[in-house]
């Protein structure tokens, strides 16, 4: 809904008229993530120790295809892959996401003895999820490089790795940003443009200025559904990177908050199902994808509330993007699975399929004479 009525006036205005056509895309990617998400929510764990194995593999492919002739430029990143036709481009960042988190589950839960031994905790796990983050950054991503450092992290965390390894970790992090940042003059300007927001308000920091007018002028109960003004023209990226504004805008303090406690509801269920789970994989995987969504939402948050700077990460399940949308489904389909193979889950299962079937019987009378 909300992609449709923050992508309709830019759709019609560049795409021959056409008010549906990221709606339409959108809804494709949906349709499909939807059965997959089913099938995952359903698959046996060697099922799905199997795929993390796979999906690491098409995840390293299709990275490394972005630097073929088949790879594509959007806005300066050359994150996207082109297979076939224009209409099927995906962004292999989003599904080694979620790869490196069902593969580190798998390699994690097999070491599950040696995980005290700093040596078992980081190898292999570590470095082939660093070679995922470096072919992501070398492609100009800095912000999905980010979020995937954050997953990183978070699953060292939760496996109990010594916090002096994780201060190191962070401290290289931040170092490997700033040089980043510092080197490449566009990410420097809107580092600078974020220090001083009254400098270039019709340049670097038109697209921050313009989000806050958006939620401003929301109020409590916003403009209407599909009133926005802002997304005619003022707001670049309104259906992608800033759709929480046009969200602000339309549906208010209240549409805002809603959002805010939907993600709130979902990361609680995660913590739930990670906390419950008694098999090390389970409580991996449903950490990885948790921290996931919940950091990467709370950076698209606080990129659209000026309190970083912009990074151009998408708020997961709302912002327009058929990869993302479908990389976002999968994982709640893990998640799903996850919860499915909690031990009450498991025993409440079990009772229903021992549970005896109703047999139909049929009185058959016959009349004499």
């Amino acid at each position: 809904m909300m992609v449709l009525s923050a992508s309709s006036v830019y759709a019609y205005m560049n795409l021959n008229g056409d008010s549906y056509y990221f709606v339409k895309r959108q809804s494709v990617f949906l349709v499909a993530g939807v059965i997959a998400a089913f099938v995952l929510a359903r698959a046996r764990l060697r099922t799905l120790r199997l795929l993390a194995w796979i999906g690491l593999g098409v995840a390293f492919v299709l990275l490394i295809l972005t630097y073929t002739p088949l790879g594509v430029t959007v806005n300066g990143n050359a994150n996207w892959v082109r297979l076939g036709s224009s209409y099927l481009q995906l962004q292999p960042s989003e599904f080694a996401k979620l790869a490196m988190i069902m593969w580190g589950a798998d390699v994690l839960a097999r070491k599950k003895k040696l995980l005290d031994q700093p040596r078992h905790l980081l190898v292999p796990f570590l470095p082939a999820s660093m070679l995922l983050v470096l072919l992501v950054v070398f492609q100009g991503d800095m912000g999905t490089a980010v979020i995937m450092m954050g997953i990183i992290g978070g699953i060292l965390w939760i496996i109990g790795t010594p916090m002096r390894l994780l201060g190191l970790m962070f401290a290289l992090v931040v170092t490997a940003v700033a040089a980043l940042t510092i080197t490449q003059p566009s990410r420097m300007r809107r580092f600078l443009g974020f220090l001083n927001p009254t400098d270039g308000i019709d340049g670097v920091n038109m697209q921050a200025t313009v989000g806050q007018y958006a939620l401003a002028t929301g109020g409590w109960w916003g403009v209407g559904l599909g009133a926005s003004r802002q997304k005619w023209g003022s707001l670049p990226e309104a259906h992608t990177d800033y759709i929480f504004a046009v969200i602000g805008e339309e549906l208010g303090l209240f549409g805002a908050l809603t959002v805010l406690a939907l993600f709130l509801i979902l990361g609680y269920a995660g913590i739930r199902i990670a906390l419950r789970s008694d098999h090390l994989f389970y409580r991996i995987a449903a950490s990885g994808v948790t921290i996931w969504f919940l950091f990467q939402g709370l950076v698209n948050l606080c990129v659209v509330l000026r309190l970083l700077p912009v990074l151009g990460v998408p708020l997961p399940m709302l912002s327009y993007g058929g990869s993302a949308l479908l990389a976002n489904l999968l994982a709640l389909g893990v998640l799903i699975n996850c919860a499915r193979n909690e031990p009450e889950a498991r025993q409440l299962l079990a009772a229903r399929r021992r549970r005896p079937q109703p047999k139909m019987t049929t009185v058959v009378g016959s009349r004499r004479g």
